[in-house]
Formats: structure tokens, sequence, C-alpha cells
């Protein structure tokens, strides 16, 4: 296992409402020096959501983006408040962007974008038992709501307007996770 750099410095070197970029100085095990620049994270962190109606259809959002200037349909994701418990944000964001909640939340994993430059990661959570309940979001414009088949994700994630690679990354580890929970069951009886 490599032995991890010391840190010799580091300082803010950009801060923007949304953003802070950290500069880090380190030193390697083998006597190399470098410097680094790091998009760091602010806050408690965020929630990614896959919300099941069952185990064939899944609802996602279609929102704008303004990375892409565009619309783009992913699954409905947002920042943990100061002090709130994942799962309890996981439901609020989905009681936002989508109009349900769920009686059942599951912690599936953390995932990171570029873990070589940034901190920020999101925690993907499956919402399951969904029943209609809204609450008032954040969003500048209302939020497309859609029904999708979760039959052939090949097919899904290969559709144009279904981009981001965290909702692509989290709809294959739901389906994984589906899968062995499934063969739990088969196993069981």
């Amino acid at each position: 296992m490599p032995i991890k750099p010391e840190i010799l410095k580091r300082q803010t070197v950009i801060r923007t409402r949304l953003f802070r970029v950290d500069e880090v100085q380190l030193r390697f095990s083998n006597g190399a020096e470098r410097t680094y620049e790091k998009l760091c994270s602010g806050g408690p962190g965020a929630v990614l959501i896959v919300p099941l109606l069952n185990d064939k259809t899944l609802l996602m959002i279609r929102e704008y983006a303004a990375g892409l200037d565009g619309y783009h349909l992913a699954c409905p994701k947002g920042a943990v408040d100061p002090g709130e418990e994942l799962l309890a944000a996981a439901n609020r964001e989905l009681q936002e962007e989508v109009g349900y909640a769920a009686r059942k939340l599951t912690f599936l994993k953390k995932l990171h974008l570029s873990p070589s430059y940034m901190e920020h990661g999101i925690n993907v959570i499956i919402a399951q038992d969904l029943y209609p309940s809204r609450l008032e979001g954040d969003e500048p414009e209302p939020i497309e709501v859609e029904e999708v088949p979760f039959t052939n994700l090949s097919e899904l994630c290969m559709r144009d307007d279904v981009s981001e690679g965290r909702t692509i990354a989290a709809l294959f580890l739901v389906r994984e996770w589906l899968s062995q929970a499934s063969n739990r069951e088969l196993v069981s009886e």
C-alpha cells in the first residue's frame, strides 16, 4: 500500500458563492513535491435518489442544466442541509422534486465524480414504497417528472437526454442491488 503524501501547505486560492478552490503542496514518499488544485466541498454533502415505483419503473426528472445549457433527464438530487441526516435529506428532496415520499430508503454507496481534483461526493439512496407527498422546493421552475421503464437500462442510458454520469452510475448500481436482493429472496425460500 502506498504511503500518503505529506501536506506541506494548503491555502484557498479562489472562493465563489458555490465553490472553493484550494492549492495543496504535497511531498510524496519518494521525495517528489507537487502542487495540486482541489475543488473543495462545502456543507454536509449531497444525495441522489433513485425512486422506484416498482422493480420495473423508476421516476426521473427533467430539469435545466446550466453546464449543458439545456434540459436533461436525471435522478432527483440535492444538498443535505446542516444537521440533516442523509435519509431525511433524500426523502425531503424526493418530495420537493418528484412529489412523492418513501416509506423505505436505503443508502447504497457514496460516489465521487473526479476524486483526483474534487472532494465532492454524492450519496446514492434507493427510495421504495412511494406515496404522494409534495414539499415546496427551491427550483426556479416546475420540474417535469417522467416514469421510466427500468427494464432496459442500456437503452435508457443511451438516450440523448440521459448524460449525467452520476445518474448513469447510480442506475447500474441499483440494478445490481435489485438483482442481488432478488437472488437472496430465492435462496431464502
